[in-house]
């Protein structure tokens, strides 16, 4: 290992988060050119005025900075005490991919079925590398 690769969670992170304010802005566009909203609604962001389409993006985008916050505090406390090894690094990668899938689900049929269980699959790994952390600093 180089000693970088659990940056690259991170960054992949940081990827989907501009990915979906691009998808926000776009579809925010197509509402307001379609005549379904005014751009002006968009100022105060109350979620009764948003329709679905955008509104979905915005509910996905929000999520990115709840859960999230805890993965990068966790990934840089690992990185610091070195303890960001390859057991770290998968823990960090499944929980992105359950976050690119999770958003994915959310802005398209947002059906529960699907979000729900990758929701709890990216939990349960952040709490895996928390454990770790947690195991790594005790026997340290």
């Amino acid at each position: 290992m180089t000693g970088y690769e659990m940056f690259w969670p991170m960054v992949a992170h940081a990827v989907l988060v501009f990915i979906l304010y691009a998808l926000l802005g776009w579809r925010r566009r197509v509402l307001v050119k379609a005549g379904r909203i005014q751009s002006s609604q968009f100022r105060e962001n109350h979620a009764t005025d948003e329709p679905a389409e955008s509104l979905v993006v915005r509910n996905s985008l929000a999520n990115q900075f709840e859960l999230p916050l805890l993965f990068h505090a966790c990934c840089i406390v690992l990185y610091t005490t070195q303890a960001d090894n390859l057991p770290a690094v998968i823990l960090a990668w499944i929980f992105i991919v359950t976050r690119y899938a999770h958003a994915f689900v959310h802005v398209t049929s947002n059906d529960m079925r699907y979000r729900s269980p990758l929701f709890a699959l990216g939990f349960v790994a952040l709490a895996g590398m928390w454990v770790w952390l947690g195991i790594w600093l005790a026997l340290s």
